[in-house]
């Protein structure tokens, strides 16, 4: 059996179509993700227990329910109640709404890591409560969990294959589709590489980060 090199310049157009969909899932979930993982966060530090405890329950459920019936719930049941979102759009948000549970535990760990004397020395000050998360605790918290976070980027790349279940064909997708058309795994291969030549150097600009960032902590 050989690489048939003929057969990768044939796949090529469908490879960057696909190259776009998934670059466009990690992007906007990865912001999905971020975003919400912080309300998730401080959310479950709220004073009140009506708001903590279902938001407690949302993100613990969510959790320990795989993305592929998130997405499949998203894509075919959701629309039956309310608008229907493009392939595209569900897998965006199924996948940002997915790592924002895990986002947010990186959070709290952040959160929890400020000294408690950073907290009384804001109410020392009399800073509200949005003064005091917004100047006093985030920007402490966040930069702690900056490497931690990344990797949850390259966790997600790995994963943005699944949105091609419901019809959003990335990288993987339009490759599979390929290869059951023309009956060849050149196509398999190329994203295969195309995947490692995304993840390796993303994880080794996380492990920069994360050293800069402990050297001037």
């Amino acid at each position: 059996m050989t690489f048939d090199w003929e057969v990768v310049d044939d796949f090529m157009p469908r490879f960057w179509d696909g190259v776009l969909v998934t670059l466009q899932a990690l992007a906007l979930g990865t912001l999905i993700a971020f975003a919400l993982g912080l309300v998730w966060a401080m959310a479950q530090r709220a004073p009140q227990r009506w708001v903590r405890w279902p938001v407690t329950a949302i993100t613990e459920f969510i959790r320990n329910t795989p993305l592929l019936v998130q997405l499949f719930f998203l894509f075919y049941v959701v629309p039956q109640w309310g608008p229907s979102m493009s392939p595209l759009t569900t897998g965006i948000v199924g996948l940002g709404l997915h790592y924002s549970t895990y986002t947010a535990e990186v959070y709290r760990a952040g959160i929890d890591g400020v000294p408690v004397g950073q907290w009384e020395a804001a109410k020392a000050l009399s800073l509200s409560r949005g003064r005091t998360w917004s100047s006093v605790i985030l920007p402490q918290a966040i930069r702690r969990v900056v490497p931690a976070l990344g990797n949850y980027v390259v966790a997600m790349l790995k994963d943005s294959p699944m949105i091609a279940v419901i019809g959003a064909l990335d990288m993987l997708g339009e490759a599979r589709q390929f290869s059951n058309e023309t009956f060849t795994t050149e196509a398999i291969t190329v994203v295969g590489v195309a995947f490692i030549v995304i993840a390796y150097p993303a994880s080794l600009l996380i492990r920069v980060l994360e050293r800069r960032l402990v050297n001037n902590t």
